[in-house]
């Protein structure tokens, strides 16, 4: 080989210039693009093998772990845990975050982690949660509405100008549309510690609207308003829930529409019920679908046809009342209406459960052949359950949210409940309980929780606000849920002028989403707290860049379950220019004359800087009620320095263990457990509640309004479930790229309906009925049965011009119907599907042009 590039460089010279460099005073470009080529050419032939330095990254400089600052934190969505995030920063920069390993609390070293103190390790979503931070949908700056409602069209605005115009706008509405103006629709989505909380309850919103002087209220919450209803008309409360330890107890777990692969209550569930399966415990899973927790566990599935989980309750009832397998001590002691024999002397004219289970009333036996009709499942199968779950002691009855979220969902957890308790499975490690599910107390509110919180002139169910402004005046009280006031307001449909979202993404999640944008149209004005441009956001008047909770200062409380708290310094300084929703509401407040009485220990300048002020809240609730009242000796500074502080209980918490073994009194109107509900049975007038129909005494099985046992499925055969996803918490993460290479929105079919339609794996569908039409991948598996459909919930809607939502979320499907109780009906969904031609679209980021460039630019 002849090379002829520079007099001063021959062939074997043009290996001494790759290793040494050129020498600046010889190389012309020329010559250096010639001798550039010609080590391409070398190289190309394998005549040279280059030195080249090690590098563990594709690009420099990285910093290593000990030029980093480790601060500990935690997650912040109601995900079924949030458990701890240790973020590892250089200068005011978040590289990378990890999670607990052990060594954090106080005596702790790495790699701790027992039965009585488990590691609080975060998922993949807390540990991608530095993308969502950084992402290109954050919102940075104050942003109002150019364009059409939901056209996108925004231009930056100062704070000066957003906060004056919201100011003003509401001043207007109460003023001219009186009280109810503003409708509340905070939610525990983006924004929930004890400090910065968004809840419909608790939250900062309520009590900033409520002193004010003008909010409509959202009364129920869409994961589980039916089993809410169910648990404080069956025990009196919400807090039935066991610990996740004692699940490491049952000798029996029944997955009722449970599948804690993707939804753990607690965080540490699977790691308790792999202890559990170590032990010798069997696993029943009960679902439309075999899912990855029942693979897992090896579970025995029991395909069940969705929203029928009532009556193969009513089956198992009837065999163990057939057979004699009843706890009948339990009962008589701890029961209300369970039997003739435990009814009430009131009540004596009244139906009792047992006599309900054998036909007595209606002439109805509810054998398991009876239920085997309307569920799917063979009486054989239900027999041999109802048999195994009597016989074994302890067993865990997990009566899970997924199969409430239906019409008349309170029905199938208070049929729950009534085969938990004639087992005698309440109130003993190992057992359950659940319901609800809420287990640990922890003290949750750091601010001002007085009489101004959660005031309100109105009150409605959460999905029905878009029915209320769609027909008002002309509304009956029932068909919006009303919650009854004891003043004048009694009876008066709310005016509703205008939504204020913090914390969440409803807009996104509630039923039927198309009449949603059919009243959002109508309203005059919304307003949109968050730190991520959301699908809510876009149809939004004002948005208010929210700071996450890596740049405020906060603790993190478990959720539902877990026995800690996690300190939530403020880790970085809130990029653009995000405040906390504190700061935002305490500067509205002294803009409309209320700022010393919404946040006391605040003066104005709290807007510029919170850090004081915040701080003297935390500190005097860590020692004013965690230190006094849960008995914890741990100084604040002491919390502040070690990040985390676990309780390590004497023995698993067991929901209602004083009741059963101490004979405590349940906190119900008897006393006791109660299978007849004494309120319910006394009711008069069922329009002057905020339920507005009329709700059966005792557990009953109910025909939902859509299922496949309806006449409907003529021209809508396929039965949807919208359970919800591992990769997101409701529709947040849906924008992170990293979690959807893992996973991605697509409907889940059977392998035969697939085969008998002609759809293939990997096939864009349409899935519609009479409410809206979406597009989305198909699945085929045989890990779905016959007739149903799988759409996880919570993917961003995205809309083409035929309204059709080709991002694949299921609420376009939805009906927002009231169900009794408040139960909403995400899970009673008929439609169709076909393959399609129409385009489907994964996710915003993945557009040529991401939507947020319309936030970011200032010429709108």
């Amino acid at each position: 080989m002849s090379l002829s590039i520079h007099p001063l460089i021959d062939e074997n010279g043009i290996i001494d210039w790759l290793r040494r460099g050129p020498d600046p005073a010889t190389m012309t470009r020329r010559s250096f693009l010639k001798v550039a080529m010609a080590a391409s050419a070398l190289g190309a032939t394998g005549l040279v093998s280059l030195p080249r330095p090690a590098r563990a990254f594709a690009y420099e400089p990285y910093p290593r772990d000990d030029e980093l600052q480790t601060v500990v934190t935690s997650c912040a969505h109601n995900c079924g845990s949030r458990h701890m995030l240790v973020a590892h920063k250089k200068g005011d920069v978040i590289v990378r975050l990890s999670t607990d390993n052990g060594a954090y609390q106080a005596g702790g070293q790495f790699g701790f982690d027992t039965e009585a103190v488990p590691q609080l390790r975060a998922c993949l979503r807390g540990r991608s949660y530095r993308a969502r931070l950084y992402s290109q949908e954050r919102l940075l700056y104050p942003m109002i509405r150019v364009g059409a409602r939901g056209e996108g069209k925004f231009k930056r605005a100062s704070w000066n100008e957003a906060l004056d115009l919201v100011a003003g706008k509401m001043l207007e509405l109460k003023e001219k549309y009186g009280p109810t103006a503003i409708l509340d629709q905070s939610y525990a989505g983006a924004s929930y510690g004890v400090l910065h909380k968004s809840d419909q309850i608790e939250g900062l919103l309520a009590r900033f609207l409520g002193i004010f002087g003008c909010r409509t209220n959202s009364w129920s919450v869409p994961s589980y308003q039916g089993t809410t209803f169910s648990s404080r008309t069956t025990f009196g409360t919400i807090e039935d829930g066991n610990e996740d330890d004692a699940f490491a107890h049952s000798k029996l777990i029944i997955m009722w529409g449970w599948n804690p692969a993707y939804t753990f209550h607690g965080g540490n569930t699977f790691y308790y019920m792999r202890l559990a399966k170590q032990r010798g415990c069997k696993f029943v899973l009960v679902d439309p679908q075999y899912t990855d927790a029942a693979a897992a566990y090896d579970a025995w599935w029991i395909p069940i046809r969705p929203n029928t989980d009532a009556a193969m309750l009513a089956g198992m009832a009837h065999y163990i009342f057939a057979n004699n397998l009843q706890d009948q001590r339990f009962i008589d002691r701890f029961c209300q209406g369970m039997d003739a024999g435990t009814m009430p002397e009131w009540a004596q004219d009244k139906e009792n459960f047992r006599d309900y289970i054998f036909g007595k009333y209606d002439g109805t036996p509810k054998t398991p052949e009876w239920a085997a009709q309307i569920c799917g499942v063979s009486a054989e199968d239900i027999k041999k359950l109802a048999d195994l779950y009597a016989r074994t002691k302890p067993a865990a009855l997990k009566a899970s949210w997924s199969p409430g979220r239906n019409a008349y969902g309170e029905q199938y957890n208070r049929m729950a409940a009534a085969v938990q308790a004639m087992t005698g499975n309440i109130g003993i490690l190992g057992g359950s309980a659940e319901g609800v599910g809420k287990a640990f107390h922890t003290e949750a509110v750091a601010y001002p929780y007085d009489d101004y919180a959660n005031v309100w002139w109105g009150s409605i169910k959460s999905d029905r606000w878009a029915h209320c402004v769609l027909n008002y005046p002309n509304v009956k009280r029932e068909e919006v849920g009303l919650w009854p006031r004891d003043d004048e307001l009694d009876g008066k449909i709310p005016d509703i002028r205008a939504i204020w979202w913090h914390g969440s993404d409803w807009f996104n999640q509630l039923t039927n989403i198309n009449k949603e944008i059919e009243a959002v149209k109508k309203l005059d004005f919304i307003v949109c707290n968050d730190s991520t441009i959301t699908p809510s956001g876009i149809w939004a008047d004002v948005l208010f860049p929210i700071a996450t909770h890596f740049e405020r200062h906060d603790v993190a409380l478990p959720w539902y379950k877990g026995h800690y708290y996690i300190h939530r310094p403020k880790v970085i300084q809130p990029l653009g220019e995000s405040k906390t929703d504190f700061q935002v509401f305490t500067e509205l407040a002294y803009r409309l004359g209320f700022g010393e009485k919404y946040n006391p220990k605040a003066t104005r300048s709290y807007f510029e800087n919170d850090d004081v002020v915040d701080e003297q809240y935390l500190r005097e609730w860590w020692e004013g009620r965690v230190m006094e009242h849960q008995g914890v000796t741990m100084g604040w500074d002491e919390f502040k320095k070690r990040g985390v502080y676990k309780f390590e209980l004497k023995e698993p918490h067991v929901a209602f263990r004083a009741q059963i073994e101490k004979g405590e009194p349940f906190p119900t109107y008897s006393g006791k457990i109660e299978i007849l509900s004494g309120w319910l049975a006394e009711v008069k007038d069922w329009t002057k509640t905020q339920y507005g129909y009329e709700i059966p005494y005792i557990p009953k099985w109910i025909e939902p309004w859509e299922s496949l046992n309806h006449p409907m499925t003529k021209d809508y055969p396929f039965h949807l479930i919208s359970p919800h996803p591992r990769w997101r918490t409701h529709s947040i993460f849906h924008n992170i790229p990293w979690l959807r290479e893992t996973y991605t929105q697509e409907v889940t079919i059977n392998a035969g309906d697939a085969a008998r339609l002609g759809i293939v794996m990997g096939d864009t569908v349409e899935l519609w009925n009479d409410r809206g039409r979406v597009v989305v991948p198909v699945y085929v598996t045989e890990r779905c049965m016959p007739g149903v459909l799988v759409l996880h919930e919570g993917a961003w809607m995205d809309l083409d011009e035929q309204s059709v939502d080709r991002a694949g979320n299921p609420d376009f499907l939805t009906k927002d119907d009231p169900s009794p109780a408040g139960a909403f009906a995400y899970n009673t969904v008929l439609c169709n599907i076909k393959k399609s031609d129409l385009v489907h679209r994964p996710g915003w980021d993945q557009l040529a042009t991401a939507r947020s460039h319309i936030f970011r630019r200032g010429d709108h």
